[in-house]
Formats: C-alpha cells, structure tokens, sequence
C-alpha cells in the first residue's frame, strides 16, 4: 500500500467552490440573459460523458465553453441548467446527448469520456462541478413527465424545477439525490486477536477488490438504523456502536454518499445477502499489503477518489497511530 498523508484526505467530487446563487435562479429574465452572456460558461456532457481537455504534460481539465461557441458548433444544444457563479463567470450545464456524434473539435485535444476513468486525475474543484452537472443533467433525462397524471413536464428555476404542463395538475418536482450509507467496520481486536476491519467484495467489483460495505436508506429509517441493518443483511454481524465520519456526492449516477464507523459485537460473519460473493475480517497487516486496483494480481482497495478509500485509509491511520503510541 502506498504511503498515506498525515492529515485525512480531502473527498473527491465534495470540493465545492462556487456560489450556486439559489436566489438568481428564480429570475427567469436573469437566466436567460445571462446564458447569452459573453462571459458565460457551458460544461456539456454528452450520453453520461464529460468534455475534458486531456494532455500528455497537464492535468486533466473541465472544458468551460462560451455560449458563442456551443451555438456554433451544436445549433440546438436543448435546455441549460443554472450551476452558479464561478468567481464573476455565470455556469451552466447542457446535455447533448441528443447528438448522434458531438462535435470533435469543440476545443483542442478535448473530448468526451467517462468520468469513472478521468475522475480520480481531476482537481477537487472541477471534479465537484462534473458530479454537480451530472446529477442535474441525470435528473432532468428522467423527470421528462409528471409521475403523476403522465404529462409533459418543463424546467424552471434555471433547472432546478420542472413543473407539470397539464393546467389540471401543475404538479411541482426538485432535484433529488439518492442517500446511501458507506461503513468500516470494526472489531477492536478485545478477544484475544489483533484489531480487523470488516470488507466485502461484489461480482461486479474490479478482480480482487474488496470494499467497506454500503447499503441505500430506506423510508422510515434513521442513518443509523440503515448502517446496522445493511451490515447485519451482508454480514450476519451486530454492531455496538456507530459514528458518523464524512459525506460524499457520487455521481454515478447521483448518489449522497454517508461515511461511518462502526465497532462490531462480535466476529463470526453469516453472510446473507446475494448482493456480496465475499466478506472477511483483515488485519492492519493484510490490508497494508493490498495494491491499487489495476496495478496488481492480488488483493486490492477501492478507488482513490471513493469515501471507501477514505474510510480505509481513515482505519489505517488510526491504526498505525496506535501502534506508534505503543512503540
């Protein structure tokens, strides 16, 4: 495993630095000004994927484009979603995924890709906006019709409203986003072995990869209540205690993702859920010789811009502090 930082690591896709001015929103004459102004932003996604600006000597970058070029060169770029203020610059968001094929040549040596790939390689700041754009641009793609008499529906609020055309129904919607809890569990090693943290793997994880355990919230359930029902469905174990750590927005597609810490009651592991192919207690040790996914045959973490990772690392540092103070 590679060296960790001394202080915790700032959480991907969460390094949001721009005003996202709520209150310009409800200006409709504000918001369509503003897209035609000169120093107006555009980030544009196309089926899911992000224009990046990708060099072989810089870092990956987010593509802001000037509504003069995207009138150029996509004509009907559908509906712009208001991001916010990004220091005295306006930005929005368009999807354009109506486009058999985009224009290549939107800027030089960019292109559209999956942020799953580019995601860990961008800053924080362009990281958050993409996640903030997609999880709009998503929203949108699927809230086209009123869930409840089936009519058309239109974006408002410079797209952070759609509202039922149907004058019998004027049904109003807002952006949602998906909470799900995320969990290192602990056993403190008090039964006579070391400390161990708790991790599972999925079919669909990448080979040799295991993860910290992670579950959706359910109506009526209190985060708490989710964190010990997930982990008893996966692992058969009770918890003794739980604590929050960190959140994360998870734009794949748009999830809020709720870190926690758990102490486990016991160890013996009863695995029952279908959802999981493996669950296993590790030492400090054994997780000190995992790889980096893609780079090794054996055992491996989670991506290094995932609140799993942070939860891991979190566990690590802890560990390894503790072992300090008894050297």
């Amino acid at each position: 495993m590679k060296d960790r930082p001394d202080r915790e690591p700032i959480l991907k896709y969460a390094d949001a630095r721009i005003d996202r001015a709520a209150a310009l929103r409800e200006d409709p004459g504000w918001v369509e000004k503003a897209l035609k102004q000169s120093d107006a932003r555009i980030i544009a996604t196309w089926r899911s994927r992000h224009l990046l600006c990708i060099t072989e000597s810089d870092q990956p970058r987010a593509v802001r484009l000037s509504p003069e070029h995207l009138a150029e060169h996509m004509v009907e770029h559908g509906e712009a979603v208001f991001l916010g203020m990004e220091d005295s610059m306006t930005l929005f968001a368009v999807d354009l995924s109506d486009r058999i094929d985009p224009e290549p040549e939107l800027e030089p040596e960019a292109s559209f890709v999956d942020l799953r790939r580019f995601g860990p390689l961008l800053d924080g700041h362009d990281a958050n906006l993409l996640a903030y754009a997609r999880a709009m641009l998503n929203w949108h793609r699927n809230h086209q019709y009123c869930g409840r008499c089936g009519a058309a529906t239109a974006s408002s609020a410079g797209g952070h409203r759609r509202q039922c055309t149907s004058k019998d129904c004027g049904h109003m919607s807002f952006p949602r986003t998906d909470p799900a809890i995320i969990v290192l569990v602990e056993h403190p090693g008090d039964d006579d072995g070391p400390p161990r943290c708790l991790l599972g793997r999925s079919a669909h994880f990448p080979e040799g990869m295991y993860s910290t355990l992670a579950g959706f919230v359910e109506p009526g359930e209190s985060l708490e209540q989710t964190v010990r029902r997930e982990v008893f469905e996966e692992a058969g174990i009770e918890l003794a205690s739980v604590r929050y750590l960190a959140s994360q927005p998870w734009p794949f597609p748009g999830s809020l993702m709720l870190g926690f810490h758990a102490t486990a009651s016991s160890t013996i592991i009863r695995r029952n859920d279908e959802e999981l192919e493996a669950v296993r207690w590790f030492s400090l040790d054994e997780v000190d010789q995992f790889g980096e996914s893609g780079e090794t045959d054996g055992l491996c973490l989670p991506r290094p811009d995932s609140i799993a990772r942070f939860l891991i690392d979190h566990w690590c540092d802890k560990m390894h502090g503790r072992e300090s103070k008894g050297n």
